[in-house]
């Protein structure tokens, strides 16, 4: 029983470590994302997704700050198509949403280093093109709905004293309010308990995997890619909470290359969303986009490997361990305020369903 308590303690000290590297970041990340969405208009956001390159390209762009999981993405890509987005707009915006965002990059910066922090979006943003484009060859797409018209609508703005009511737009500090209602509401609740499982799993890979494992089954970085890839494809992981298991490897010895494989591919795929994007993909278009994903990771795994090798970095030892000592107060105080925030996102949503 005592090597059972003793092992206890060290995966949660080695979680605490991990939070502690992570927490200011992720509380930093987490800020930024609620100004996006306090001021980015959604509207201005679908209007520039339409058909044709330009459109998938934009698809990308708009993508990669935002932090959203692969099944929180879905409803906005579904909200996308049905306000007359291209397949392949939406088929980018699905693929650049989850595997990188505000808060990932954040943490990426916090738990890897600032190579992997640049190379991380860029390899996003271009997977995501080459998806729009593979996905945009596979069929035409829906024609999409009429607007509504305008005539007796009693929702507009006017002010001629006919009877419409006047919207008033919100003020700047209502704008902020909202957005971060969101970012530490409904997001957090949606992102943070999986963040803490990404944490928790780091702690355990500290613990039980050693660096002669790595070394022995992982060494060969073709062989540590599939190995990733074949592990990242049907789980379930977010761009946040796909950092710290990365950096755990890392420490242990893993590639650059193996790791980025498991940082695109894992928020981008997941077994339970596939049959939703094969709804607004079409069957052809979810092969592509899968098949797409997988090389493109590969591709793109390859690429940064040769990348730390050319600069002469080495790929066995590219994230300093004397980077992710505890911190001080800072650290302790916002690993402190992320959990509880956390843990109020979750119990508002659950107290949400139970009054519904």
């Amino acid at each position: 029983m005592p090597d059972v308590m003793t092992v206890l303690i060290n995966i949660l000290s080695a979680s605490w470590s991990v939070l502690l590297d992570a927490a200011p970041w992720v509380l930093f990340g987490f800020l930024v994302a609620g100004l996006v969405k306090a001021f980015v208009p959604e509207k201005l956001v679908a209007a520039h997704l339409g058909r044709g390159f330009s459109s998938i390209v934009k698809a990308s762009a708009i993508g990669v700050p935002i932090p959203l999981c692969s099944c929180g993405v879905i409803p906005a890509a579904a909200g996308l198509k049905k306000q007359g987005a291209g397949k392949g707009a939406v088929a980018s915006f699905l693929v650049s949403t989850p595997e990188t965002g505000i808060d990932s990059i954040a943490i990426t910066y916090a738990l890897l280093d600032p190579l992997m922090t640049i190379f991380r979006p860029v390899a996003a943003f271009v997977t995501a093109i080459a998806t729009g484009v593979a996905v945009s060859f596979t069929g035409t797409d829906e024609p999409a709905a009429a607007p509504a018209s305008g005539g007796g609508s009693s929702g507009s703005s006017c002010s001629c004293g006919c009877g419409h009511k006047k919207v008033e737009k919100p003020g700047v500090a209502q704008k902020i309010r909202s957005g971060f209602s969101f970012a530490f509401g409904e997001l957090l609740g949606d992102v943070g308990v999986w963040l803490l499982g990404g944490v928790l799993l780091a702690g355990l890979i500290s613990v039980f995997v050693s660096g002669q494992f790595v070394e022995r089954y992982l060494s060969n970085d073709v062989v540590a890619m599939v190995m990733m890839l074949a592990i990242s494809v049907p789980m379930y992981v977010c761009a946040t909470s796909s950092t710290p298991i990365v950096a755990a490897l890392a420490l242990k010895g893993i590639s650059p290359g193996a790791a980025l494989v498991f940082l695109l591919a894992g928020p981008a795929t997941n077994a339970a969303s596939l049959p939703v994007i094969s709804k607004l993909l079409g069957k052809k278009g979810t092969v592509a986009y899968l098949v797409v994903i997988v090389l493109m990771s590969l591709l793109f795994g390859i690429l940064v490997n040769y990348l730390y090798a050319w600069l002469g970095l080495d790929t066995k030892n590219w994230v300093s361990r004397g980077a992710h000592e505890e911190g001080g107060v800072v650290a302790i105080v916002s690993a402190i305020v992320l959990v509880v925030l956390i843990a109020r996102a979750r119990f508002e949503a659950w107290r949400s369903v139970r009054e519904h």
